[in-house]
């Protein structure tokens, strides 16, 4: 086996386990995101959820509901690979990637770019809380175009996404302590 080919020399710090509890929050992440999903998922599918637009029920078309099934999937596959700060592919990339495959994860890596995810991702969705909750339906009335109930699922699906990004900064905490720290 050449040097190219050849695995990438262990670590002392690699292969410890995760705590449990880093685990069980990495696997409630993708849980967290999946309401979100599912209610765009229904909006495509003309369920009727409570969202109106001019007293119809709301509809999307053609490259609206290519962009919200992709923005459902994109969603969901960034939450998932959180589970590689639990798992042995967040330690080292698994064989199928090309020019990296079997390689260490540098954990510096890792740990920016899971650190920029989750201030990313609590800014966006405490930003769009606040847009939604405070701003159109306290100070502007609901200009939103929702029943009650179609109000109150909206919330009830996207309220958990404020959890995404702390969970995933306490996740990344517990990777960096584990592969960065003897």
């Amino acid at each position: 086996m050449s040097t190219a080919t050849a695995p990438a020399a262990a670590h002392p710090r690699d292969g410890r386990p995760a705590p449990a509890w880093a685990v069980r929050a990495a696997h409630l992440i993708p849980l967290v995101v999946l309401p979100s999903g599912l209610w765009r998922l229904a909006l495509v599918a003309g369920v009727p959820i409570g969202a109106y637009e001019h007293g119809a029920p709301v509809r999307t078309h053609g490259g609206e509901s290519v962009y919200v099934v992709s923005l459902t999937v994109f969603s969901e596959a960034l939450a998932l690979l959180a589970l590689g700060l639990v798992r042995p592919w967040g330690e080292v990339f698994p064989r199928w990637l090309p020019l990296l495959g079997g390689r260490r994860v540098p954990p510096s890596f890792a740990v920016t770019a899971a650190t920029a995810g989750a201030i990313g991702i609590t800014l966006v969705w405490a930003y769009a809380a606040w847009g939604i909750i405070v701003r159109d339906l306290v100070v502007e009335g609901d200009g939103l175009g929702f029943s009650p109930a179609g109000f109150a699922l909206l919330v009830a699906c996207y309220v958990p996404l404020l959890l995404w990004g702390p969970l995933l900064l306490a996740v990344t905490l517990s990777y960096q302590r584990r592969r960065c720290r003897d």
